[in-house]
C-alpha cells in the first residue's frame, strides 16, 4: 500500500511548484521582452516559453508587465518582512534603512538587481510607459504595506498620523533615487556603481539634509 503523504509535506510541495511556475513565467517574460521588445512580446509567447498554458499564466499574473516585474514585487515583500523584524525600539527611518541594508547584503537570496540583465530591464522601465505604470503600482503597494508596518510599530493610526507615511515616502524615495542613478549604467557592468554603496550615500544625504533643516529651524 502506498504511504499517504503528510498534509504539511504536500502543502509545501504545492507551494514550491507554484513558486517554480511563477518564477519560470517571470523569467520567460524578462527574456522575451529584452529579446524582442515589450510590444512584440505576447502573453501566449511567455506561457509557451515557460512551458505552461495561457490559463496558467492568468492564474499568476494580470499581464506581461506584471510578470516581468515579479522579482521587484517579491523584493518589496522581503524588505517589508525585514522591516517587521527590526527591533521595536529602533527609530522608523533607521529601521527602514537597516531593512534595505540587510536585503541588499543577502547573498543566499540576492536582491533582484543582482540577477542577470536586471539593469537593462530597469532602464527599459524608464522608457516604456506600460512597464513604468506596472513598476509604480508595485512600488506603491509595497510602500502602503511599509506604512502599515511602521504605524503598528509606533502604535498609531496610519491614516490619522502622518509620521509613518512621511518616513516611508522619504526612505523609499532615497532607494528609488539610488536605483535611478544605478540604472543609468545599463549595459556597462564594469563601470556601474555598487547599488548598496549608492543607497548608503543617499541615506546619508537624507539624514544630513534633515539635520541641516533642524539646525536652520532652531536658528530662527
Amino acid at each position: 500500500m502506498k504511504a499517504t503523504e503528510p498534509a504539511g509535506a504536500a502543502e509545501d510541495r504545492r507551494r514550491r511548484k507554484t513558486r517554480q511556475t511563477r518564477n519560470a513565467l517571470a523569467t520567460a517574460a524578462i527574456d522575451l521582452i529584452l529579446e524582442h521588445g515589450l510590444a512584440a512580446t505576447t502573453v501566449e509567447a511567455i506561457a509557451e516559453r515557460a512551458d505552461v498554458t495561457r490559463r496558467t499564466f492568468s492564474r499568476h499574473f494580470t499581464g506581461k508587465e506584471a510578470a516581468a516585474l515579479d522579482f521587484v514585487r517579491g523584493d518589496g515583500d522581503r524588505i517589508n518582512a525585514l522591516l517587521r523584524a527590526r527591533p521595536a525600539d529602533e527609530p522608523p527611518l533607521a529601521a527602514y534603512r537597516a531593512a534595505v541594508r540587510v536585503w541588499l547584503a543577502d547573498r543566499e537570496n540576492p536582491a533582484w538587481h543582482v540577477r542577470p540583465r536586471m539593469r537593462r530591464l530597469l532602464a527599459l522601465v524608464n522608457r516604456e510607459p506600460a512597464l513604468f505604470a506596472a513598476y509604480e503600482r508595485i512600488r506603491v503597494d509595497a510602500q502602503e504595506e511599509s506604512i502599515r508596518i511602521l504605524a503598528a510599530r509606533l502604535g498609531t493610526d496610519d491614516v490619522e498620523d502622518l509620521r509613518p507615511a512621511v518616513v516611508v515616502d522619504a526612505a523609499a524615495g532615497v532607494l528609488t533615487a539610488a536605483l535611478r542613478v544605478w540604472a543609468r549604467h545599463a549595459g556597462d557592468d564594469s563601470g556601474a556603481a555598487d547599488l548598496a554603496d549608492l543607497v548608503e550615500r543617499a541615506y546619508d544625504a537624507l539624514t544630513e539634509t534633515a539635520a541641516e533643516a533642524a539646525r536652520h529651524r532652531r536658528g530662527h
